[in-house]
């Protein structure tokens, strides 16, 4: 192919392309989202659900995305669209998987400007300026902290200008645009493999600082002993099995083990096609997994749910669970973390900080394959396709960051796109994988070049249970919230603009694909998947 896609791109390390993943993976959702979901739905109860949904959903379709990117990077192709049609071996699906574009492209509008809300809060905490005084009465503490997000949010009106701080919140997420562009300019083993690669550590680092000091908390207030960090670990692992009736709890656990692992993104099969077609994707995929779980169960749930124990006891935890995901993570920690005296604004910093960096790590996720995507369709190179995504980004990041009164634009898009499309996409991945390539090719595809051999029992679950299971997830998830969520848009005006945009992005994606198709067939190339392999002395997956 002569497309803009350059031979010489390619992960530099398999440390690095596992990095890469788990940077995707791990984000605000495993230190906000997941110990959230935790307190609402019986803390350790919802463990059961939770690791079921793991093994039965997360990681049978985490390995056919990795199996069917690094196939798809042997035949040339880079985008979940080109991959997907390769796989299905048609147009329905090489046109189902623009979705594997549009998602992670739509959620980076409103990704980019929440890690600017984490580096809002990071730089509050180093100049003291969080408007929390730690000799205030808990009640005066908890309404100080919720007007400082509201205005830092831009919760109260529309516009650019806002915030509490004398930096209004606009200029930081200028910051972070600036950052993911920089870094996606560089390429895949430059750019993305290089920040990950102390990223990451960087944030574990951070992690295990704060998890003990939440640790070594003790029991803070004399006249509670129930509020101690044992109280808190024993609702983190202790299950209240009566929870496990509520159908809410099960799914509530499948959403999480989704959006925690980033299944259905199109982010893995974008990441695996610049893999060697001897590379492991068996033990890669859930090394990634693997690192995603340590983040997500041992330091977001040991971490928040254990502190919000601590010092607001059970019923303070679960009221601030109410409040939402971001409500928990920028209202009630910092009133936990000024509780914590003198040492709780560096405990803050960090904490923040850390939060920064997931969201980044995450957010360069986002752009990497829109960019890949471009370069593919449009013969762009690497510099021509990350500047067309920035154009793209800025109208619908700009977009959002305007209009914040009730944040009903952003959270529009964050359900459709964010949380339904994402079961839509996965749905049709694990069916193309498991009856349209076929189960059996993909078992041989899992295993090429593969250390470690995937137990039997899950060629059955990707063929049968997986979509099976998440059939289920769809439609019990379809049933609880798409009729509020239609209602909203009938009503609100603002969600009716965000899913023109939608649209929007969706058309340009299309329109994308139809000019690719023209380009590849005049190449000769096998977009259909319907010729064998006649050269795999092709190492790797950017090979044109």
């Amino acid at each position: 192919m002569s497309g803009g896609i350059s031979s010489t791109e390619h992960w530099g390390s398999r440390l690095g392309v596992i990095l890469a993943a788990s940077g995707s993976a791990v984000g605000l959702g495993n230190f906000l989202r997941f110990p959230g979901q935790a307190a609402a739905h019986g803390g350790g109860a919802f463990l059961i659900p939770y690791f079921l949904a793991l093994i039965c959903l997360g990681i049978p379709i985490c390995w056919a995305e990795w199996a069917m990117g690094r196939y798809g990077g042997t035949r040339g192709f880079h985008s979940a669209p080109a991959i997907l049609g390769v796989i299905g071996r048609g147009s329905f699906w090489r046109y189902a998987g623009v979705i594997g574009v549009l998602i992670p492209l739509a959620v980076s509008f409103c990704y980019t400007f929440v890690a600017a809300w984490c580096l809002s809060y990071f730089y509050a905490y180093l100049t003291g300026t969080t408007g929390i005084d730690a000799s205030m009465a808990i009640a005066d503490q908890t309404a100080a902290s919720a007007a400082f997000y509201t205005e830092l949010i831009g919760n109260d009106s529309n516009g650019f200008l806002f915030g509490p701080l004398q930096v209004p919140t606009v200029v930081f997420w200028v910051i972070t645009f600036a950052l993911n562009l920089v870094i996606i300019l560089r390429g895949i083993s430059k750019g993305i493999e290089k920040f990950v690669s102390f990223a990451m550590p960087l944030m574990a680092v951070c992690a295990l600082v704060v998890l003990i000091r939440v640790l070594t908390l003790g029991t803070p207030d004399p006249s509670l002993p129930e509020q101690n960090v044992m109280g808190g670990l024993a609702y983190m692992w202790e299950p209240d099995f009566a929870a496990l009736a509520n159908p809410q709890t099960w799914l509530a656990a499948a959403g999480q083990v989704f959006f925690s692992i980033s299944v259905g993104f199109g982010i893995i099969i974008n990441y695996a096609s610049f893999m060697s077609r001897r590379d492991d994707v068996a033990l890669s995929g859930l090394t990634a997994a693997a690192t995603n779980e340590v983040f997500e169960v041992g330091f977001g749930g040991l971490i928040t749910l254990t502190a919000s124990f601590v010092f607001l006891g059970l019923s303070g935890t679960l009221a601030a669970v109410s409040t939402g995901t971001y409500g928990l993570g920028f209202q009630t920690l910092p009133v936990v973390f000024a509780q914590m005296g003198t040492i709780g604004p560096l405990v803050g910093a960090v904490w923040f900080f850390m939060l920064f960096l997931a969201a980044v790590t995450s957010s360069i996720s986002m752009y990497q394959p829109a960019v890949t995507f471009l370069q593919e369709t449009l013969d762009l190179d690497r510099r021509r396709g990350a500047l067309s995504v920035t154009a793209l980004c800025l109208v619908g990041s700009l977009l959002v960051i305007y209009y914040t009164e009730g944040g009903i634009f952003w959270s529009t898009i964050d359900f459709w796109v964010g949380t339904f499309l994402i079961l839509i996409m996965a749905l049709l991945e694990i069916l193309c994988f498991g009856w349209v390539f076929g189960v059996d090719v993909g078992w041989n595809e899992i295993h090429r070049g593969a250390q470690i051999r995937v137990p039997a029992l899950f060629r059955w679950i990707m063929r049968f249970v997986a979509p099976a299971y998440l059939l289920v997830v769809l439609i019990a998830f379809s049933v609880s919230n798409l009729p509020a969520s239609i209602q909203q848009i009938a009503d609100q005006p603002l969600a009716q603009g965000a899913l023109v945009l939608i649209a929007g992005v969706l058309a340009v994606l299309i329109a994308c694909v139809r000019q690719g198709e023209r380009r590849w067939r005049a190449e000769g190339l096998d977009l259909h998947g319907r010729q064998p392999l006649r050269n795999l002395a092709s190492e790797t997956g950017g090979e044109r």
